[in-house]
């Protein structure tokens, strides 16, 4: 089992950056594949990006392609989602989560673990 913790949210204006973490609880980190997703007010949970156990694929949705950088350091038992060029319409809850079975998924249903969501708030 494995926990998550997210931060690095908050409020920045259009154009800027922001670098959202992910830590994890547990030993086996690197054993799972691990994806961003994000909610906004009123719509359904989105992907955003996902890596798999060791870096060597990563793939993002079209929205954020170009803007977004998912990275991850197994030593630190951290995931890291770089996020360049924000937008208003990138304004959401962003969580993450974690899959047992190291797969490279999109479908929220695919993962097993989740943490409890840190808010990006992006101003126009």
């Amino acid at each position: 089992q494995v926990q998550l913790v997210e931060s690095g949210g908050g409020l920045v204006q259009a154009g800027g950056s922001l670098r959202l973490s992910c830590a994890a609880s547990g030993r086996t980190f690197s054993s799972y594949s691990m994806g961003w997703f994000r909610q906004a007010p009123g719509k359904e949970r989105e992907f955003v990006a996902v890596i798999s156990r060791t870096a060597g694929i990563t793939y993002y949705a079209d929205s954020v392609k170009g803007r977004f950088t998912i990275s991850r350091d197994n030593a630190k038992n951290t995931m890291y989602l770089q996020m360049n060029s924000l937008k208003p319409e990138d304004t959401a809850v962003y969580y993450c989560a974690a899959d047992h079975r190291g797969r490279v998924a999109v479908a929220s249903y695919e993962y097993d673990y989740w943490g409890q969501g840190t808010q990006v708030t992006v101003s126009s």
